[in-house]
């Protein structure tokens, strides 16, 4: 332990306790409208983790000089926030979700149920197990954008929105078990513990699957009063309809949507195929909606800013992980991932020397079942908060409603991965 290491330990706490305090910031925007930009930019959620970062590097600079500053910047893995950024623009395309919502209408109806109610039910189930083969990120996008105007909207009770939103949270980050490329928590140990799908599905993933089945039943059952009819959609939509989508439109986005998920490892491919992506929309802009471009860019910020930051908790994180007994570290996993990235901390239980099978299994369990508590508890949770923290209350998401609407479905998920 050295003064750098506990600068950034304080740091990281600050940064913390700012995501809490993120929606105060709100309130402050609309008391002092003379600084309400300042305020506002302090009250993004995505903003905290990149300013700190920001802060962190240049305390290093100063401290130990600018090239140690510029070194230690520069050997940060940023993969994942440049391929949640990525996806996130791509899955978020028109002729994607168009795609996906006309296949969700058509199984809606095999459902004897009302049509809305079950699209909203797919939403918080069948999507985030879809995570499982298009990656979380993706499936979090999709699945904000289609329960936006059904769910997180304006008129909806604020408590029956944080149940809904932690239980989206809960279940995208469980239902990308099913294999081991699709959660960040996964990918970190797949290779060196040597799991590959088969093993995710038989041990983890239709766990996964009961519990994200019986989360989302419960939430659609409370929000069964509360989804709008098809007619009531339609009316609150004014925009004048937009020209169909042609099939070979939309196969050609699936088809960037699936390179870029495949290349996911290689930022290097992966970015120029989003370039390609890039001119194609503008080809056929008829077809598009405005791209995600800023939400997706503040996630990626935030992730990034969470790599620069995470890297210096190594020394305090991996005692704890490597210091306790199967039963312990499955619990102390759950807690610990509601205050660091989840994937950074099955990264720290990879590099433990001998750790047991049992461990393994405990360590990852632990860190998917608690993936919802917090923003930055899984990677996909802040591009769920870009999308949907409109519909909410001063257009901001507080954390604590986050962690009190995810207590009940990490309940569930931690059940599951134990009995």
């Amino acid at each position: 332990m050295n003064t750098m290491q506990l600068i950034g330990a304080a740091l990281f706490g600050v940064a913390l306790l700012h995501t809490f305090a993120a929606k105060s910031f709100e309130v402050l925007a609309h008391r002092h409208p003379r600084h309400a930009g300042l305020f506002h930019l302090l009250g993004e959620v995505e903003v905290v983790f990149g300013f700190w970062a920001f802060v962190l590097v240049l305390a290093m600079a100063l401290l130990q000089g600018g090239q140690a500053a510029i070194d230690y910047a520069e050997t940060r893995q940023y993969t994942e926030p440049l391929f949640v950024f990525v996806v996130m623009v791509v899955a978020a395309s028109r002729p994607v979700l168009d795609i996906v919502q006309r296949t969700l209408r058509l199984l809606a109806r095999l459902v004897p149920l009302r049509a809305e109610l079950t699209l909203v039910w797919f939403g918080l189930a069948l999507v985030p197990l879809m995570g499982s083969l298009i990656t979380e990120p993706a499936a979090m996008t999709l699945a904000a954008l289609m329960l936006a105007p059904q769910v997180f909207r304006q008129g909806m009770p604020e408590w029956l929105k944080y149940a809904a939103l932690g239980v989206l949270f809960v279940n995208v980050s469980i239902g990308g078990t099913l294999t081991a490329y699709a959660a960040p928590p996964v990918l970190m140990v797949a290779a060196t513990w040597q799991w590959d799908s088969a093993f995710m599905a038989s041990h983890f993933g239709w766990k996964a699957a009961v519990a994200v089945l019986c989360n989302a039943t419960v939430a659609t059952f409370l929000l069964r009063g509360q989804v709008p009819t098809a007619a009531a959609q339609a009316g609150a939509q004014a925009a004048p309809a937009a020209p169909p989508v042609p099939l070979a439109v939309a196969a050609i986005h699936l088809a960037f949507l699936a390179a870029v998920v495949v290349l996911g490892h290689h930022p290097v491919l992966f970015l120029g195929i989003f370039l390609l992506f890039l001119g194609f929309t503008q080809a056929y802009e008829r077809y598009q909606q405005p791209l995600i471009i800023k939400e997706a860019l503040l996630v990626g910020f935030f992730l990034a800013g969470l790599v620069v930051l995470g890297g210096m908790q190594q020394w305090w994180l991996q005692p704890i992980v490597s210091g306790l007994p199967p039963v312990a570290l499955f619990f102390s996993a759950l807690g610990l991932t509601a205050i660091t990235d989840n994937a950074a901390l099955t990264y720290l239980g990879s590099l433990i020397q001998g750790i047991s099978a049992q461990s393994q299994y405990m360590l990852v369990a632990g860190a998917v079942a608690g993936g919802g508590l917090t923003v930055i508890a899984n990677a996909p949770n802040p591009a769920g908060v870009s999308l949907l923290r409109r519909g909410f209350q001063d257009e901001s998401i507080g954390a604590v409603g986050l962690l009190l609407g995810a207590l009940a479905p990490t309940a569930v998920a931690a059940l599951a991965f134990l009995l």
